[in-house]
């Protein structure tokens, strides 16, 4: 085989495999969120909710960051939602010890939450509340640790 083939034949090798690649990686950006993710429906239906946080697991008194994903109750990723974070333990009747807040929009749904911090084992609630074009409505997600 001449040389100019096997480079022509490498370059398509190459621009095959990067074709997949970002096919791949929209596939991912877009939905990010693996299977097994569990997913919370909003009070009212109109969004589910799913977190990834950046301790894995959730360890007491480590600030730490979480990636929210939302999306319609059809599945569409929600862009351009104003988000607010809440919670606290119910049973201690205290919110949370910071005050977490999205900072910055990735975009495909998945919203970047900074501050995040728990102080004590037990059951927490964490809502979220979501403005976005389907209306307004809350999610709470109920957390152990």
């Amino acid at each position: 085989m001449r040389a100019g083939a096997r480079h022509s034949i490498h370059l398509a090798s190459v621009h095959v495999t990067l074709a997949w690649a970002a096919v791949l990686f929209v596939g991912v950006a877009g939905r990010a969120w693996a299977a097994d993710t569990h997913v919370w429906p909003s009070n009212n239906g109109l969004y589910r909710v799913s977190y990834k946080s950046d301790l894995d697991p959730i360890e007491i008194n480590k600030i730490h960051n979480w990636t929210l994903h939302i999306e319609t109750a059809a599945g569409d990723p929600v862009t351009d939602a104003k988000i607010m974070i809440g919670g606290g333990m119910p049973a201690h009747n205290h919110g949370l010890p910071t005050q977490p807040s999205v900072t910055k929009n990735l975009g495909h749904g998945n919203y970047l939450v900074e501050g995040m911090r728990f102080h004590m084992q037990g059951d927490w609630e964490i809502t979220i509340t979501v403005d976005a074009a389907a209306g307004h409505d809350t999610c709470t997600i109920p957390l152990k640790l």
